[in-house]
């Protein structure tokens, strides 16, 4: 490694560790009063009260958290795997329709789709639900996990598929050991995309589940809203940590299996 690449790695960690420094000091002070720079006085009473205090509430926003993430990521895969795979590699009429109908869920303000869907789903009797919060997540998820995959179905050749059956495999050894290998860092990118969506989601959560889904945004959102700022660093930084996470394993995945059939 030459001196160019490592500055440049080390700037880049640099920009975007550095945004999370105030949030690190906040989560150590007792004092910090302006124009003061540092904390006037350091201490560890925010990550106490999150361990010992609040944390059975943590622990819960983070499992319903990854729960919501995990399951929407899992349902946005089933349903836009075929779906951007009918619409990369095939032409009919309608497609550009089915495309703009897609970007409604990201153009329309969420608050109204929220309210919109809240509606429905207490006839229906899926408000205050685990399924009717994921169905609310689906909408924001989904069109970027076809809109990821339609480009890596765009660049797919099938012509490997028509050999393969030609030799003899079956439909489940063709998915297995072609199609799924060859999109498979497209896989990834849809489902990093679905799932930091889907764990960033508070107005969606908030509404649907009426509060009884208890989630780390809305736990957030409420410390925020109580003025106590350690804490809400401290919070902040465990809701930042997981995704920060999954964002460099799907880095790291990628650099390692590169970028064949994404465009």
């Amino acid at each position: 490694m030459n001196i160019r690449s490592f500055l440049l790695g080390l700037s880049i960690i640099a920009a975007v560790l550095l945004p999370f420094l105030p949030l690190l000091l906040w989560s150590v002070s007792n004092q910090w009063f302006y124009p003061a720079l540092l904390p006037q006085q350091f201490g560890l009473r925010s990550w106490q009260y999150i361990l010992s205090t609040a944390g059975q509430q943590i622990t819960e926003g983070l499992v319903q958290s990854t729960s919501l993430a995990l399951v929407t990521t899992c349902c946005s895969l089933t349903v836009a795997l075929p779906a951007a795979r009918a619409l990369g590699l095939y032409c009919f009429p309608g497609k550009k329709a089915i495309g703009l109908f897609l970007l409604l869920p990201i153009i329309i303000p969420p608050l109204c789709v929220s309210m919109g869907y809240h509606l429905w789903f207490i006839r229906l009797g899926l408000a205050e639900t685990f399924a009717g919060v994921v169905m609310a997540h689906l909408t924001f998820c989904l069109p970027y996990t076809i809109f990821v995959l339609w480009g890596v179905f765009t660049d797919y050749d099938p012509d490997f598929e028509h050999q393969a059956r030609s030799l003899g495999a079956s439909p489940i050894q063709v998915l297995v050991n072609i199609t799924l290998p060859m999109i498979l860092p497209g896989i990834c990118i849809a489902a990093l995309f679905s799932f930091l969506l889907s764990w960033s989601q508070y107005l969606s959560t908030l509404i649907i589940g009426g509060g009884r889904l208890l989630t780390l945004p809305i736990l957030l959102f409420a410390l925020m809203d109580s003025g106590d700022r350690p804490v809400a660093a401290a919070v902040s930084l465990v809701f930042v940590l997981p995704a920060l996470f999954a964002l460099l394993v799907n880095a790291h995945f990628l650099g390692r299996q590169g970028m064949t059939g994404v465009r």
